[in-house]
Formats: structure tokens, C-alpha cells, sequence
């Protein structure tokens, strides 16, 4: 069983899982089942948004345990590389890996990303630059690239 945490952020509230341990879930919203828990794992988390939300890139990234399948975490471990203020585009990601994959697995991957933010799916764009879908809702993901300063284009 996972426990919950909140932290109030400038784009409304986040709710956080975490096994005990390691950070597992980050997700805009009220979401989830668990027993309310102060955890070292959320500390950490909520360090890492203050300073983020500050428009600052975090020196630092909270212990996660991120769940899916082998595919969807070589994603996520991709996504972690994408520099605060830059952008990839599934294509280029898709292009990370030795077998033949499409975008649009890339993209099922990204849009399966347990951990918002800290994993960073919302500097993933479409080939042409412009944004595609977010989880948190297009209007945050135009909010964070702001934020950090990204170019993008908008529709």
C-alpha cells in the first residue's frame, strides 16, 4: 500500500504516493488511495518542487521507485535526461533506442509517467514543436515550459 502526501503548488494541488521509501507517483490533483504519511520521501519531494517552482533547476532528484514495464521505464530514464529548459520530441526519443520504435510508443510511455514534473514528460513535444497532450492539462504544460523558459510552439 502506497501513502499520501500533498503539496499546494502554484498550478493547484499535487498529490504524492510513495511506498514508504522512494517517491512513486506525482500527479496534479486529488488522486489516489492511501494512508496519509509524513515521510522522509515527501520531504525530499516537496524540497524538490519549492525549488523548481522557483524557476530554478533542482541540484538534485528525490529517490524513486518507478512502476511499468521494462519499455516504459527506459522512457521514463530518457525523460530524466532532458535538461530543465530544453525539449525533446518523441520522435528523438523513440530514435534513443536500438530496436525500431515508433512515436507513438514513445508516446503511450510518456503518457503512462506515474511521477509529473520530476520525471519530465511535459518537456516532451510533438515533431513540428508544438505541444501535444499532458496529463495535468495543456494549460500547466504551457505554465511549466514557461517557467523553465523552453522554446515550444504554440497551436
Amino acid at each position: 500500500m502506497d501513502y499520501l502526501n500533498r503539496y499546494i503548488s502554484p498550478l493547484g494541488n499535487i498529490t504524492l504516493t510513495s511506498d514508504g521509501s522512494a517517491l512513486t507517483g506525482l500527479r496534479f490533483g486529488e488522486y489516489g488511495e492511501g494512508r496519509k504519511k509524513e515521510l522522509p520521501a515527501f520531504d525530499t519531494a516537496k524540497r524538490w518542487l519549492d525549488v523548481y517552482f522557483k524557476g530554478v533547476a533542482p541540484d538534485f532528484t528525490p529517490l524513486l521507485n518507478l512502476r511499468g514495464s521494462g519499455f516504459r521505464k527506459a522512457v521514463w530514464e530518457i525523460l530524466l535526461t532532458i535538461p530543465f529548459g530544453k525539449t525533446m520530441t518523441y520522435g528523438q526519443i523513440a530514435a534513443c533506442f536500438s530496436a525500431r520504435m515508433s512515436a507513438q510508443a514513445v508516446g503511450g510511455a510518456v503518457g503512462h509517467n506515474p511521477v509529473a514534473l520530476i520525471v519530465p514528460c511535459h518537456r516532451v513535444i510533438g515533431a513540428n514543436g508544438n505541444l501535444t497532450g499532458y496529463a495535468g492539462g495543456l494549460d500547466k504544460k504551457i505554465r511549466l515550459l514557461e517557467l523553465e523558459k523552453a522554446v515550444f510552439l504554440r497551436k
